[in-house]
C-alpha cells in the first residue's frame, strides 16, 4: 500500500507571467510532484493551491500511485474497531511498511533538497510521510486529536492564560449565535453547548500528563482558535511549531508576559513584538544567523487593531498603552 502521488507539469513556450505572489506560482519550468495523505483533511488547501497554479499557468495536472509506502501504524491509528490488542508490532512490521525517521525531514523547507529522486521538483514543503508523522506527534504532545487543531494558535508558557481561554471558550458556548460549536480540551475532553460547568470538566481532565497540552475552541469549518501550552524553553516551541506546520494554519502567535524595558512601560501595558532575536541558536542550523525574523505586518496590523477594539484606545493614547 503506497501513498497517492499528485504531479504538474509546467512546460511552457514563453518566459513565465509576472506574479507578485510569494506562493501558488512558478519560477521555472519542470514538473513538480508531492505525495498526499489524508485526503478529507487537506482537500480545500489543496484545491486553492491549484486553482492558484491553474489559473494563471498552462499546466498539466496528474495523480497516481507514488513509491513511498504507508507505514502500516498510520493506517491502524485509524482502526478503532480491529481487535490489535494481542497483536506483535514486531510481526507487524515483518509483512507491513513501518516508520522510518530516516525517510522524513524537512530538507525541502530548509532549501537542502530541490529535486526528488526521481527528478522531480518539490510541489509542497511536506510529503506525505512527514506530515503523517506529524500528525502522530501532534496528537502524543498534545492530549487532543489533531483534527481538531483550528486555523488560528495561540502559544502561551503560562498556565493564568489557559484558565482565561477555557473560561472565554465557555462562555462563548453559552452564547446564542457564537459560531463556535465545542471545546476539545487535552486529555479526551470534548465539552458542547450542553455541557455543565466546562471549567471543572477541563481542570479534572489528565491534561498533566501531556508534554504540551491544547485546548481547541472549534467551528463547523474550522477556523476557530487553539491554544498550546508550550511550557518553557525554545526548544519546545520549535518541536510544536514543526509539527504543526503540516497543518497549514493561517497564523500563529505567542502570548505571554514580560518585564518592562523602558521607563514609560507601566504595569498592564501590551508589549507586541517584531523581532526575533537569534541568540538561542535554535535555528542556526536551519537558517543562517546573518538573516533576520521580523514579524509579519499583517499580523502586527491586525493585533494593534484588536487592542484598539479591546481598550477603546486611538492614536497616540493607544500607543503608550
Amino acid at each position: 500500500m503506497v501513498y497517492p502521488e499528485l504531479r504538474i507539469s509546467y512546460q511552457p513556450g514563453a518566459p513565465a507571467p509576472r506574479n507578485a505572489r510569494a506562493f501558488g506560482k512558478f519560477t521555472d519550468a519542470g514538473v513538480y510532484s508531492t505525495t498526499v495523505t489524508q485526503p478529507e483533511k487537506f482537500n480545500a488547501y489543496l484545491v486553492e493551491q491549484m486553482s492558484l497554479l491553474t489559473s494563471g499557468y498552462a499546466v498539466t495536472i496528474e495523480t497516481g500511485l507514488s513509491d513511498q509506502a504507508i507505514p502500516y501504524s498510520y493506517v491502524l491509528d485509524e482502526a478503532h474497531d480491529l481487535p490489535l490488542d494481542n497483536v506483535d508490532p514486531a510481526n507487524l512490521a515483518q509483512v507491513f511498511a513501518f516508520p522510518r525517521l530516516d525517510m522524513i525531514g524537512d530538507e525541502v523547507a530548509d532549501g537542502e533538497r530541490m529535486l526528488s529522486p526521481s527528478g522531480a521538483r518539490p510541489l509542497t514543503l511536506f510529503d506525505a510521510p512527514r506530515v503523517d508523522w506529524s500528525l502522530n506527534r501532534i496528537a502524543h504532545y498534545t492530549g487532543t486529536p489533531w483534527r481538531h487543531t483550528q486555523d488560528f494558535i495561540l502559544f502561551t508558557n503560562y498556565h493564568r492564560y489557559v484558565d482565561a481561554f477555557v473560561a472565554w471558550a465557555a462562555e462563548e458556548l453559552r452564547t446564542e449565535g457564537s459560531p463556535y460549536v465545542a471545546l476539545s480540551a487535552a486529555g479526551g475532553v470534548i465539552a458542547d453547548r450542553e455541557t455543565a460547568d466546562v471549567e471543572r470538566l477541563v481542570a479534572e481532565a489528565p491534561w498533566r500528563r501531556y508534554q504540551m497540552p491544547a485546548y481547541h475552541l472549534m467551528t463547523e469549518a474550522g477556523d476557530g482558535v487553539s491554544l498550546v501550552n508550550i511550557g518553557v524553553g525554545p526548544s519546545n516551541a520549535k518541536t510544536i511549531t514543526d509539527h504543526l506546520a503540516v497543518l497549514r494554519p493561517q497564523c500563529w502567535i505567542m502570548i505571554g508576559h514580560c518585564g518592562g524595558l523602558r521607563h514609560s512601560q507601566r504595569v498592564g501595558d501590551y508589549v507586541l513584538a517584531h523581532a526575533y532575536l537569534r541568540d538561542d541558536r535554535v535555528l542556526d542550523r536551519a537558517l543562517p544567523v546573518e538573516i533576520p525574523l521580523p514579524t509579519i505586518a499583517e499580523i502586527q496590523l491586525a493585533l494593534a487593531q484588536a487592542v484598539s477594539e479591546v481598550t477603546g484606545l486611538e492614536g497616540p493614547v493607544l500607543k503608550e498603552r
